[in-house]
């Protein structure tokens, strides 16, 4: 299961505090949160994490270059 984090556009970092206040998205797979993250994007929020039961993270630019190989 991860969870992608979103908040308004701009935003690239966020402290752990203010992340229990962010809107999250579930999926089963990392696929479907890298297709979520990048729906998010071309909406005009930022997605600022993806976390991952496994113990993945991927922070805001780690998931910028996954998204421009996504859009490849």
């Amino acid at each position: 299961m991860y969870k992608i984090y979103t908040a308004p556009s701009g935003a690239q970092t966020v402290s752990p505090v203010d992340k229990d206040k962010l809107l999250y998205k579930e999926v089963g797979t990392m696929d479907e949160a890298i297709g979520w993250a990048s729906h998010m994007s071309r909406t005009g929020h930022a997605v600022v994490s993806i976390e991952g039961d496994d113990g993945t993270h991927l922070g805001a630019s780690e998931i910028a270059s996954a998204l421009r190989r996504h859009a490849s």
